[in-house]
C-alpha cells in the first residue's frame, strides 16, 4: 500500500502521456492521419521550447512515413516522370519551411501554435466533403478530363511542402486535393505522388533540424519506437472502426488541442 500511495509522486506523468500520445499518434497516422495533433502537444508538455518540440515531433514521425514509400514503390516506379518533380518540390518546399521555422522566435511560434492547430483541424474536417466532391467530379469528367498541368502543380506543391517543413499537420490531404483538382484521377497515382512529396519534405526537414541541434533525442527516440508500434498494431483497429468515426475523432482532437492552447494564452 505504501508503494502504491507513493507511485503518483515518484512517476513523471509527462513521460506516461508522451508514451500514450506517441502510440496513439502512430495508430492515427496509419489509419487516418493527424497524429501530430496528439504528439506535438505532448512534446511541449515535456518543457521543450516550441520550435524544438515541433522539430522533435517531425523527426519522431518521419520513419513511419518512410515505410509508406515502400508500400507505394510499384506505383512510384510506374509514375517516375511525375514522381521526380514532385520529390524535388518536396525537397525545396520542406527545406524552405524548416529554415523559416528555425528563424522564427520561440514566443512567436508559440502564439502561432493554436492557429496552426485550428487551420490543420479545419483542413481535416473538410477532407470528407471535399473528397466526395472530387469523386463526383471525376465521375462526370469522363473522357473530357484534361491532362494535368505540371508546372502549376509543381509550384503549388512547393507551397504545400513549405507548410510541411514549417508545421505540416493535414498537409497530406492538401496534396491529394491539389492533384485531384489539376486532373490526376488514379487514386494510386495520387497517393504515390503525395507520399513522395511529403516524405521528402519531412526528410529534408529531419536533416535540417538534426544538423541544427533542434531535436531532443531522449524524447524523440521513445516517440519513434512507440509510434512504430502503434502504426504496426493499427491494421486490426482500422478494420473495426469506420473511417468517418476516425476522421471525426482526429478533428475533435485537433480542435480540442487548439482550444486548449487558445485558453492557455489568456
Amino acid at each position: 500500500m505504501t508503494f502504491l500511495s507513493s507511485l503518483p509522486q515518484s512517476m513523471d506523468w509527462h513521460w506516461v502521456w508522451l508514451t500514450v500520445a506517441a502510440f496513439l499518434a502512430g495508430v492515427l497516422n496509419a489509419v487516418a492521419g493527424g497524429g501530430s495533433f496528439l504528439l506535438f502537444p505532448a512534446m511541449l508538455g515535456m518543457k521543450m521550447l516550441p520550435v524544438q518540440a515541433n522539430a522533435t515531433n517531425t523527426v519522431a514521425l518521419w520513419p513511419g512515413q518512410l515505410t509508406s514509400v515502400a508500400a507505394y514503390r510499384d506505383d512510384i516506379r510506374k509514375n517516375l516522370r511525375l514522381a521526380l518533380p514532385m520529390g524535388l518540390a518536396g525537397l525545396l518546399g520542406g527545406a524552405a519551411g524548416a529554415a523559416v521555422l528555425l528563424n522564427t522566435p520561440q514566443m512567436t511560434f508559440l502564439h502561432l501554435v493554436p492557429w496552426l492547430l485550428l487551420v490543420s483541424a479545419t483542413i481535416f474536417a473538410l477532407s470528407g466533403p471535399v473528397s466526395r466532391w472530387l469523386e463526383r467530379r471525376k465521375g462526370t469528367a469522363g473522357s473530357a478530363a484534361h491532362p494535368p498541368r505540371r508546372l502549376p502543380v509543381f509550384l503549388l506543391t512547393i507551397a504545400v511542402c513549405f507548410y510541411i517543413g514549417y508545421f505540416g499537420a493535414g498537409a497530406g490531404f492538401l496534396l491529394i486535393t491539389l492533384l485531384s483538382l489539376f486532373g490526376f484521377q488514379d487514386i494510386h497515382e495520387i497517393n504515390a505522388l503525395k507520399v513522395v512529396s511529403t516524405t521528402l519534405a519531412n526528410g529534408i526537414a529531419f536533416v535540417i533540424f538534426t544538423v541544427n541541434g533542434q531535436v531532443v533525442w531522449r524524447y524523440c527516440l521513445l516517440a519513434m519506437v512507440v509510434c512504430a508500434i502503434g502504426g504496426y498494431t493499427s491494421a486490426r483497429f482500422a478494420r473495426m472502426v469506420p473511417q468517418t468515426v476516425l476522421r471525426g475523432l482526429v478533428v475533435f482532437i485537433g480542435l480540442s488541442m487548439a482550444a486548449w492552447f487558445f485558453i492557455s494564452e489568456q
